[in-house]
């Protein structure tokens, strides 16, 4: 009994924040009794962290949902498409007037050197935050993710792809709308096959995206029959790569993925002559318009695959952040990257909740497989409106995004895998997309 009314009491507390978004609407929340009402107690066998199902909740829902995007640090360049993304979908479901609405905290998730998440995911939850959009770097979600885990408060990131969730002891509050790099891995090892390719080396940042990707691409690439030859690692913050391209290379290998962040424009300079562009590699964290950092012809036919839908055939949706975001008075949009998927992400948060009438998040975790397709009995929906009209109907969703069929499996990864675009380099070092994985 004293557990429950301490639940309640908490739970109550969270109701009463007044500063729950700085962006959209400062709305005073109503409190709800939990008088009288049993709460269950689940725990799995994947964590020690037990979690409490709230009772259905009453009249129209009031979601809170912290950001923790990166606003500083070496990923900054996408923390506006990814605000941006969530700030639409928070805006539709409010213009849907469908029984709930999304309160937003937003949130900075930095990275490995600032550790800007070390302050702000304290912050989300002492903001009653119940679903937390982030981070981008997979290396940062595994700095706060227990965290979020030990306060029973769903995670959703919308770009993160480190095979390491798939396993993660996580209690089942975790998810991904981007797909995992066990999935790239295939991708990629498949075009460098493909490419004519025998054998690869991999300069690879030391960190468990890096190495994480790295080892899943060398299991696939040999499970094709290829070789690698050597695969040397460098920390975040290293400016001089002269010993790991000489580790590379040393092998003489037919191609060489390059696995990192913002560090790539000095590691091309560096290596310079010794290795042709056109068989150079790169992945999603480094595949970006390098066309005023680099001198012209520097990645010319360089490739990459990059775990996103074809902006050509999402157009409309893109048109639309975009032009909310600047309605809002914010800055244009440079790029539109993991825009869909943290757009999914909100949706798919916020569907859950309704289907769940609750936003308690253990309870909103119960219902995301479910609303995402996941469990393949739902009716397919393509819009927040649409979708929550028939879970208010009684039926069952199957939500489908700009980012495509998300279908979250057991573990919370997406199972949809067309999601990868491969893309090349001209002449301008500007990526373009040359075709699906």
């Amino acid at each position: 009994m004293v557990r429950k009314r301490a639940k309640a009491a908490c739970d109550y507390a969270k109701q009463l924040n007044p500063a729950l978004s700085t962006w959209f609407q400062n709305k005073p929340t109503q409190a709800r009794s939990y008088a009288g009402k049993v709460l269950l107690t689940v725990k799995t066998s994947n964590s020690a962290t037990s979690c409490t199902l709230a009772p259905e909740e009453s009249g129209d829902l009031t979601l809170d949902i912290g950001t923790a995007l990166p606003l500083t640090g070496n990923l900054a360049f996408l923390g506006d498409p990814m605000q941006a993304g969530v700030y639409l979908a928070m805006n539709e479901i409010y213009e849907a007037n469908a029984g709930i609405e999304v309160i937003t905290e937003w949130g900075d998730s930095g990275d490995a050197s600032n550790q800007a998440y070390s302050t702000e995911i304290p912050r989300l939850l002492r903001a009653g935050s119940q679903v937390v959009i982030g981070s981008a770097s997979s290396g940062v979600s595994l700095q706060f993710i227990d965290e979020l885990v030990d306060a029973c408060v769903v995670q959703i990131s919308p770009a993160n792809t480190a095979s390491a969730f798939s396993t993660y002891r996580d209690n089942g509050m975790y998810f991904r709308t981007a797909p995992s790099d066990l999935l790239q891995a295939e991708v990629m090892a498949d075009l460098i096959a493909k490419d004519g390719h025998d054998s690869v080396s991999m300069l690879v940042l030391n960190d468990s995206y890096g190495t994480g990707l790295a080892s899943a691409i060398s299991q696939s690439f040999k499970e094709l029959g290829g070789s690698v030859l050597a695969a040397p690692t460098f920390t975040y913050g290293t400016q001089q790569y002269s010993s790991q391209i000489a580790t590379a290379l040393a092998g003489d290998p037919d191609a060489l993925v390059i696995i990192s962040w913002d560090e790539l424009p000095d590691i091309i300079t560096q290596i310079g002559a010794r290795f042709s562009s056109r068989n150079i590699y790169l992945v999603d964290g480094n595949l970006m318009n390098y066309s005023d950092v680099l001198p012209s012809g520097a990645l010319a036919g360089a490739q990459g695959t990059y775990p996103a839908v074809d902006e050509t055939k999402i157009s409309d949706f893109i048109e639309k952040m975009n032009r909310y975001w600047n309605a809002a008075g914010l800055p244009a949009l440079e790029l539109n990257a993991y825009g869909a998927e943290s757009y999914d992400a909100t949706i798919l948060a916020a569907l859950a909740a309704l289907e769940a009438r609750s936003t308690n998040g253990a309870n909103i975790a119960a219902k995301l497989r479910e609303v995402s397709g996941g469990s393949g009995d739902g009716t397919k929906c393509f819009t927040f409106a649409s979708c929550a009209r028939i879970i208010n109907l009684g039926g069952t969703a199957d939500y489908e995004g700009p980012s495509g069929s998300v279908d979250f499996n057991a573990v919370g990864d997406p199972t949809d895998k067309g999601a990868f675009l491969i893309q090349s380099y001209g002449f301008d070092n500007i990526p373009y997309t040359t075709g699906t994985g």
